[in-house]
């Protein structure tokens, strides 16, 4: 009988060996080759469930910092303390995360996640209890860093789309995930903020303590779905900060995008006696985001250069639209900015998955992460210098800038893999 031989193709740098199958692949069913993209993704066995309890774990992440601020500054009268002790774990989970993702890639997500939250969980209620009680300023930076091991529920989300997925469809996932992130961020503060004044001021944390865990267990219920732990192994290889680095400081650069935008517009809507826009006014960036990353999925994936050219564009927008004095054409403006965001940051996390070494994916991707949250609290503070010293309008020309300096980096090209294949993965 005579030897098969495989089957090679050449994806962008990536070799891709096909092993010969010795009998047909199975069809796919018709509601996977039917309807569009986004429904083929959700024909999948188990995507439906992980991608519930993933919504629910990650809406909390628009909640804690806002419900945070307003029950401390409600209970002990110091917005100072507030934006401290959030600060102190915003940092802490700079540190954290990334070894909480090298766990994840190493036991697993079941292994790892669940036993994390809860300690991330039993840190909210901790702080609840400490606020209401009344107890030492100290134990509130303590109970608030206890929350830094909340696992970075979106890079486990997109693990597990590229364990069940093709390369080719990727993109599409990658791209819902995005919409999902902003989805999320538009609607937690707004929850937030309406649990914490209509309620009580602790509702918004204890509301967002049992979402996380409830999400979470039903996103690790789905075990089918769930990638293989890599073992010992994973800690062999080369560290993924060496491999991202450039990506990292692009990560930053975007975060202060974000940050740098959010004060200042803040600051200029409330020092032209219009605060109370505000929220509706940010949400339109978010919304502006959620709705081109869903249409990105849709469409062929652009170069992550072109996809920078657009935000920095984008971000004179506002700039230029403070200048005229104009609320309808500011909001305009953060809703064209926020289409440009979203192509950036979906383009971005592929690159992060294609130069992530093996078997480090969660980790490579809290690192982004973590580089974002440290781009939003440099921007945040850069802008309120910025405001208090040159005024709002003015102020609009950091983000701008930092889209700017996003453009600059020059990314690693993806280094040439080989990868041995017989088709698209299934759940186990």
């Amino acid at each position: 009988m005579p030897q098969r031989t495989p089957l090679m193709a050449v994806t962008g740098s990536t070799l891709v060996l096909a092993a010969p199958a010795s009998s047909p692949a199975p069809a796919r069913p018709a509601s996977a080759r039917a309807g569009g993209p986004y429904a083929r993704l959700f024909a999948l066995p188990g995507t439906r469930g992980f991608t519930a309890g993933n919504l629910l774990a990650r809406l909390p992440m628009g909640m804690f910092g806002i419900s945070a601020v307003m029950m401390i500054a409600g209970q002990r009268g110091s917005y100072a303390l507030a934006g401290a002790v959030t600060a102190t774990g915003l940092a802490a989970t700079a540190v954290v995360a990334p070894w909480t993702a090298r766990l994840v890639d190493r036991h697993g997500q079941a292994r790892i996640a669940v036993p994390a939250t809860v300690i991330a969980v039993l840190g909210s209620l901790c702080l609840i209890v400490c606020v209401r009680t009344g107890a030492p300023t100290w134990t509130l930076f303590a109970s608030y860093a206890a929350t830094a091991t909340t696992p970075n529920i979106g890079g486990l989300s997109r693990a597990r789309w590229t364990h069940l997925l093709p390369r080719e469809a990727h993109h599409t996932a990658m791209s819902f995930e995005q919409a999902a992130d902003e989805l999320c961020y538009m609607l937690g503060p707004v929850l937030a903020a309406l649990l914490c004044t209509s309620a009580f001021p602790e509702a918004g944390t204890l509301t967002g303590a049992v979402l996380l865990l409830t999400g979470m267990l039903v996103f690790t219920a789905h075990r089918a779905t769930e990638p293989p732990p890599a073992g010992r192994r994973s800690v062999r290889g080369p560290s993924p900060v060496r491999a991202l680095f450039p990506l990292l400081a692009l990560f930053l650069a975007t975060g202060v995008v974000f940050g740098s935008m959010e004060v200042t517009s803040v600051a200029h809507l409330t020092g032209r006696g219009l605060g109370a826009w505000s929220g509706p006014v940010l949400a339109l960036q978010a919304a502006g985001s959620c709705a081109a990353g869903l249409l990105y999925g849709t469409l062929r994936p652009r170069s992550l250069r072109a996809c920078l050219a657009g935000l920095a564009c984008a971000m004179a927008l506002p700039w230029a639209a403070a200048a005229t004095g104009s609320l309808t054409l500011l909001a305009g403006a953060l809703l064209l900015a926020g289409t440009a965001t979203a192509p950036v940051m979906v383009t971005a996390m592929s690159r992060v998955h294609a130069l992530t070494p093996e078997g480090r994916l969660n980790e490579g991707m809290t690192l982004a992460v973590t580089a974002i949250l440290a781009g939003i609290a440099a921007g945040s503070a850069a802008a309120g210098l910025a405001v208090d010293h040159l005024g709002t309008t003015t102020a609009y020309a950091l983000p701008a800038a930092a889209a700017l300096f996003a453009l600059s980096v020059r990314p690693p090209s993806d280094r040439t893999r080989v990868v041995l294949t017989a088709g698209p993965r299934a759940p186990r």
